[in-house]
């Protein structure tokens, strides 16, 4: 399966200046939980805005940088090679950037969103998630405390 997995604003941003704008603890857990031992793929700055690879992951970077190296992770010039890349078993996670998740969304079977209940300024966004297309499964409500200055909610959709 392939999932599209994001932390967006109310307005869909995804961050500015390759950086998230906000700090939620329980959403970098959930984020581990659900990808650790998985195939990740990104673009190159997302995976350059890392310190350092992620680890109990393997990396599938795509640029269109044709000599681009990234120490033991694999590179892809496309989408589709990325993928192609991927074992056919196990769940593969799109973890952006925004133009790599308006690449990923026609081949996604899974979106797991945490929505962040503000609006923020931003230069990356996620794409609309069709309500035609996609429906929403499951939905966890979370309630800003002394770790997380925002309320925010978990939601898993499929494709219709």
């Amino acid at each position: 399966m392939i999932i599209l997995i994001a932390a967006i604003a109310e307005n869909n941003t995804l961050g500015k200046d390759n950086q998230l704008v906000w700090h939620l603890p329980n959403d970098f857990k959930r984020f581990k939980e659900l990808t650790s031992n998985h195939y990740i793929i990104m673009g190159r700055k997302t995976f350059e805005s890392f310190p350092k690879p992620l680890p109990n992951r393997t990396h599938v970077i795509i640029t269109r940088q044709s000599d681009y190296k990234a120490a033991g992770c694999i590179v892809a010039d496309s989408i589709e090679n990325a993928i192609a890349l991927c074992p056919k078993t196990g769940d593969i996670f799109v973890i952006g950037g925004g133009e790599i998740y308006n690449l990923a969304m026609p081949f996604a079977d899974v979106i797991e969103i945490t929505r962040v209940h503000e609006k923020f300024e931003g230069d990356a966004f996620f794409p609309e998630i069709n309500p035609n297309e996609w429906l929403l499964v499951e939905s966890e409500p979370n309630s800003k405390d002394e770790k997380h200055a925002y309320d925010y909610t978990y939601e898993t959709y499929v494709r219709a």
